[in-house]
C-alpha cells in the first residue's frame, strides 16, 4: 500500500486549507496544489488558478518549480515574499521557487541570500525546496558556486552546512545530475573536507550521500578519499561517513 493511501481525507483537507504543516513527504505529495492556492490566495486571478490546476499533474519538483513562477508571474515579488513567511510548508516552497525563478541570471551570492532563509526553515521540506530551488542557476556557476558555498561549511546552524554539502551532489534527489561532478568528483572536495568529521548526522549524512553519488562513477576516487579520511580524522563521525559513502560499492 503506498504511504499517501494512509493519509485520512480529514488530514487531506487540513494540508489542503493552508493552516497546518506536513508531517511527511507522503503528505507533501497529497497535497493539491489548486486548492491550496485559493485557501492562500482566495483572490487569485483566473490565470493563475489555471496554472495551479496546470501544475497539480506534473511531477513533485516540476509542481513545485511551475507554482513558483506562475506565482512570480501573476502577483509579482512583494507577494512572494510575504508567502515565504506563511504557516504552510509547501506554500513556503512556492516562495523560494518565485523568487528563484527570477533569479536565474543572478550571480551565485544573491542566489545564496535569496536561499538562505529556507535553507534554515525549521521544517525539512521547506529545506529540501530551498536547495532544489537555487541549485540549477548555480550548476553554470560551478565553480563560483562551490566558493560561495565554502564558507557555509563553517555556520554554527547544521541546516545551513548541510545545504552546502547537499545543493551540489553529483547525483542529488529529484534533480538533474551535475555530469562535470560525475566526471571529476574532486572538484568538490571544498565542501567535502571541512565536513568530512562534522558533530551533526544531518551533515554527516548529506557528506555521505554526495561520496556516495560519486563512487557510482568513480569508485576509485571515493575509495581513495575514505581511505585518506579514516587516516586523518579518525573517529565515530567520519567512520559512519565513510560506511554510508562506500554502500553502493559493498565495502
Amino acid at each position: 500500500m503506498s504511504p499517501t493511501t494512509s493519509i485520512t481525507a480529514e488530514r487531506r483537507a487540513d494540508l489542503n486549507s493552508g493552516q497546518v504543516e506536513s508531517r511527511t513527504l507522503a503528505e507533501i505529495l497529497v497535497i493539491t496544489h489548486s486548492t491550496l492556492l485559493t485557501q492562500v490566495v482566495p483572490d487569485a486571478p483566473g490565470d493563475l488558478v489555471d496554472a495551479a490546476r496546470h501544475a497539480d499533474s506534473l511531477g513533485i519538483l516540476a509542481r513545485m518549480q511551475a507554482m513558483g513562477e506562475a506565482l512570480y508571474t501573476h502577483l509579482g515579488r512583494s507577494a512572494c515574499l510575504a508567502l515565504a513567511d506563511h504557516p504552510a510548508d509547501t506554500v513556503r516552497g512556492w516562495a523560494v521557487f518565485a523568487l528563484a525563478s527570477q533569479e536565474k541570471d543572478a550571480d551565485v551570492e544573491t542566489l545564496l541570500a535569496l536561499a538562505r532563509p529556507a535553507a534554515d526553515d525549521p521544517h525539512f521540506g521547506v529545506r529540501e525546496w530551498s536547495w532544489m530551488a537555487v541549485r540549477p542557476h548555480m550548476v553554470p556557476q560551478l565553480d563560483e558556486a562551490i566558493r560561495a558555498l565554502r564558507q557555509w561549511t563553517s555556520e554554527p546552524s547544521e541546516r545551513i552546512r548541510r545545504f552546502a554539502g547537499e545543493a551540489l551532489r553529483p547525483r542529488g534527489v529529484w534533480a538533474r545530475h551535475i555530469p562535470v561532478l560525475k566526471k571529476e568528483p574532486e572538484r568538490g572536495l571544498p565542501l567535502l573536507e571541512p565536513l568530512r568529521a562534522d558533530s551533526s548526522r544531518y551533515v554527516q549524512d548529506s557528506v555521505a550521500n554526495w561520496v556516495n553519488d560519486a563512487s557510482k562513477t568513480q569508485p576509485t576516487w571515493a575509495i581513495e578519499l575514505c581511505e585518506r579520511w579514516r587516516e586523518e580524522s579518525p573517529g565515530p563521525a567520519t567512520e559512519r561517513i565513510i560506511k554510508r559513502a562506500l554502500r553502493s560499492i559493498g565495502r
